[in-house]
């Protein structure tokens, strides 16, 4: 960077020239949810370690046994008063500048096997027309290059309050990540005591979001008895399924109608319950002997649908139909009044014109994080390129997502 400046480059361009190439940097991890994010996590918890933080990594083995890896970094203010003891047990009454910020981000990205974005290699990052092309520029990597730089970018001596980076594996694959760092990290238990501003980087064009919804659903099985068709020793399990279809039907056109299933505060204000149906069948000479229902929607924080899955599982029970719900994911909820809230708001309305705390329909790492009080979500990028065959991010969003950062760290973990 000195060396940048030398030839006449201002502080802006070095810090984007920085956050440009965190991200190509972190593109090149190829962390598809299949695989394992064991190298990007060691990527950045030695790059946070040479900042000042302590770093926990925490283990686990997903469904399918491939390792996968959490990381929570923690940097405390020199200031040995404001260790995390004698905030804990102020955390109501600490001034703004004291709440301390918690930034969340996930490491997994989604597949890239139809990718068609200059270049021809999603874990290439490519820039052109002002944008960075590669898998996971948007979602989320854009987001936690940009946290970096600004971390990069403030003098360490002024912070007066506890700075975490959190990054978690499986976000693309039911939070999986999430719900164990909840369950197992003694790091995240700390940083619940002390209750931070919880902002989750997902790309919002760097607008507020206090609210999003979360996920319901269930599936139900038939079992029937396979044979050659010409034959009356099958059952075919479609039979027992059939009677059940209509109801699922009901509750698909139930939801978007009765009033008492909406919010208006969301885009679409319903639950948008969605259903398919499968018997796996691949030869018509063969009797279907398992049939299967699914059906999910997308629960609100006064909406939760669980009046839908109550009417399916008591239709299915007296079909003698296998039924099985699925683990909800709620929604996540934060007051509009919330102080840290509005104070987000307000440092981020040059950036995205709006001035007030918006809702989204997608579900983020927030939802698992229910214990944390002020969960907001704040990041660059656009949630329009997330997960598209040829996924970018603008080089001014990534510009401002970094400065935007930088202010978020100073407003609630740097001296005034």
């Amino acid at each position: 960077m000195s060396d940048l400046s030398c030839h006449g480059y201002s502080n802006r361009d070095l810090v984007l020239s920085l956050a440009v190439r965190l991200l190509s940097e972190l593109i090149a991890y190829p962390t598809v949810s299949h695989t394992s994010n064991q190298a990007i996590t060691e990527w950045v918890a030695d790059r946070l370690r040479a900042q000042g933080f302590e770093c926990e990594q925490t283990r686990y083995l997903d469904g399918e046994g491939v390792p996968k890896f959490n990381l929570i970094a923690k940097r405390l203010p020199t200031d040995s008063s404001s260790k995390s003891g004698d905030l804990s047990t102020q955390s109501i009454d600490r001034p703004e500048n004291e709440t301390g910020l918690a930034y969340f981000c996930h490491t997994d990205v989604v597949p890239a096997d139809r990718w068609g974005g200059p270049g021809g290699n999603p874990f290439e990052a490519v820039i052109e027309d002002n944008r960075l092309y590669g898998r996971g520029s948007c979602d989320m990597k854009g987001s936690l290059a940009a946290m970096l730089a600004a971390i990069d970018d403030l003098d360490a001596s002024k912070q007066s309050a506890p700075l975490w980076v959190v990054c978690t594996a499986d976000e693309e694959v039911g939070l999986r990540g999430a719900k164990e760092l909840a369950q197992s990290s003694p790091a995240y238990r700390e940083l619940v005591a002390l209750d931070p501003v919880a902002l989750i980087g997902e790309p919002t064009e760097l607008g507020v979001v206090h609210a999003h919804k979360g996920m319901g659903g269930f599936r139900v099985i038939s079992h029937g008895k396979a044979a050659h068709s010409s034959t009356n020793r099958g059952v075919n399990a479609n039979v027992a399924m059939i009677p059940l279809l209509q109801t699922i039907l009901e509750l698909h056109e139930r939801s978007q109608t009765d009033p008492m299933l909406r919010d208006d505060r969301f885009d679409p204000p319903t639950l948008t319950f969605n259903f398919g149906i499968s018997d796996h069948a691949d030869a018509t000479n063969i009797v279907p002997d398992r049939s299967e229902v699914w059906a999910n929607w997308r629960a609100m924080p006064s909406v939760d649908g669980e009046c839908l899955m109550a009417e399916a599982k008591a239709a299915a029970e007296q079909l003698g139909l296998q039924f099985r719900s699925y683990k909800s994911v709620a929604p996540l909820e934060t007051p509009i009044d919330d102080p840290t809230l509005v104070r987000m708001c307000e440092l981020a309305s040059s950036y995205c014109g709006r001035e007030k705390a918006e809702t989204v329909c997608y579900a983020t790492d927030g939802a698992v994080l229910e214990e944390l009080r002020h969960r907001i979500v704040c990041g660059p990028g656009s949630i329009e390129q997330a997960h598209t065959v040829d996924e970018f991010i603008e080089l001014e969003s990534l510009e401002n997502g970094v400065s935007l950062f930088r202010e978020a760290v100073q407003a609630f973990a740097m001296k005034a």
